[in-house]
């Protein structure tokens, strides 16, 4: 009964394009209507259709001159509206008939979403995603490659290829979640001379690489394999290794050895230092309506993509609504005790620039898993609104956080806090009078600068 019921109702979700077009062609027959009813005035007939708006419209006009105008824009309306309306249902109905019409028209209205870029990498990046998919189609993820641990760590030494791992989490994170290969890409070998510990989707990027010749033309193809929803490109073709300078003046070389050294970090660079950016990954940057960065680890996923000159200048200099997610959890050996304020200003400090203007944090901290993680050194990443707005940022608390065997950001609700702060920011800059902290925060901004 109730699918009978809904069944009409399918054609009134936006973004189809048919009650635009429905409501196109009435506005026609009005009009048309309106001009007949003139002609039979014009004539010497009464009849009571639109009587008051010809009472009006005749003492101003001539009714032999309106009939001919509204007859012939009635006829013109009703003819593009009837057209349009019957080529959108037909466009609909086409991409699967009646069982896949909410899929069709879903699949419209994210095509109208947000153009979003969302920079980092790690598990962070790909929980984002996540959920922005179910929000928009026009997503790009600016993922880092500097991995060099596990399974991306031994493919990038045996075979000379850029990590994969953190590409392949993206890609999966994008992909239709019903696909067997999907599954595939996630699969990982736990016996087997020279493939435990490996993934799946890691070994088929490195063939996939082996056979296009490129990394980045094996990440489109494997995009198109897993029919991903977006894209997804590495911040640079290069193969760097990222390197630490700890706060007593140590070097650290290596990503998988950061968190190692158990020390306050100064700073991340690259060796060798000077890296050219994907030029995709720019235009990515100057077209995006926002720019999220991270979750994810600060020092190693987030902060190696501004170590990449021309992209920290392309976010800092973006229209986009810029905004950083701070991690739910502080992480041993890379933010032990570091407020969310003491992590925008290391991102600032690292990158040189402002690259945000919008900080998102966890205000709601764990409660099954808070013990377990405080054993591991492990607590919840203080939210210390005042000092970030001291700073001329806008401070968003919300409470994101699921907690299964680990405390992680939930895709939806991080998704939807994302998708709020951009809508808020695009109206505070369509009005013309904008409320006085704007212009304090402003102020603050510039004097930093």
């Amino acid at each position: 009964m109730r699918s009978r019921v809904m069944k009409p109702l399918q054609w009134l979700l936006p973004g189809i394009g048919v009650k635009r077009w429905l409501l196109l062609a009435l506005i026609g027959w009005v009009v048309l209507i309106n001009g007949v009813d003139r002609w039979f005035l014009a004539e010497g007939a009464t009849f009571p259709f639109n009587e008051i708006v010809d009472n009006l419209v005749n003492d101003y006009f001539s009714p032999s001159y309106l009939t001919y105008i509204f007859v012939t824009i009635g006829a013109v309306l009703i003819v593009v509206g009837t057209r349009q309306w019957f080529a959108s249902i037909v466009r609909a109905a086409s991409s699967g008939g009646n069982a896949r019409l909410i899929d069709t028209l879903m699949g419209r209205r994210l095509e109208q979403g947000y153009n979003i870029v969302a920079i980092g990498g790690g598990t962070g990046l790909s929980t984002l995603l996540r959920g922005l998919k179910r929000r928009t189609r026009n997503l790009t993820a600016i993922v880092t490659v500097s991995d060099d641990g596990g399974s991306s760590g031994r493919l990038q030494k045996e075979l000379g290829v850029l990590p994969p791992g953190d590409v392949r989490n993206c890609l999966v994170a994008l992909a239709d979640d019903e696909a067997l290969v999907t599954d595939l890409f996630r699969y990982r070998f736990e016996e087997g001379e020279g493939l435990i510990g490996h993934s799946f989707g890691n070994l088929f990027l490195a063939a996939m690489t082996g056979i296009t010749g490129n990394f980045d033309k094996a990440i489109k193809e494997s995009s198109r394999v897993l029919n991903i929803v977006g894209r997804v490109l590495p911040a640079t073709l290069s193969i760097v290794r990222l390197c630490a300078e700890l706060d007593d003046g140590t070097i650290v070389e290596g990503e998988s050895n950061i968190p190692k050294a158990l020390r306050p970090i100064r700073r991340v660079f690259f060796d060798p230092p000077q890296v050219a950016p994907l030029d995709e990954a720019l235009e990515a940057i100057r077209k995006a309506d926002a720019i999220v960065l991270g979750p994810g680890s600060l020092f190693t996923s987030i902060l190696p993509n501004f170590l990449i000159a021309q992209i920290t200048e392309e976010v800092a200099r973006a229209r986009g609504v810029k905004i950083y997610v701070c991690n739910v959890m502080t992480q041993p050996g890379e933010t032990t005790n570091m407020t969310a304020a003491q992590h925008v200003e290391a991102l600032f400090d690292n990158a040189g620039a402002r690259v945000c203007e919008y900080v998102v944090v966890n205000d709601e901290p764990p409660q099954k898993l808070r013990q377990t993680y405080a054993e591991e050194g492990q607590v919840p990443v203080t939210p210390d609104i005042d000092r970030i707005e001291a700073m001329g940022l806008d401070a968003v608390k919300a409470d994101m956080i699921s907690e299964n065997e680990k405390v992680r950001h939930d895709s939806d609700r991080l998704a939807e806090v994302v998708i709020d702060v951009i809508e808020r920011a695009v109206a505070e800059r369509a009005t013309f009078v904008k409320p006085a902290s704007a212009y304090a925060k402003a102020a603050v901004a510039a004097s930093r600068r």
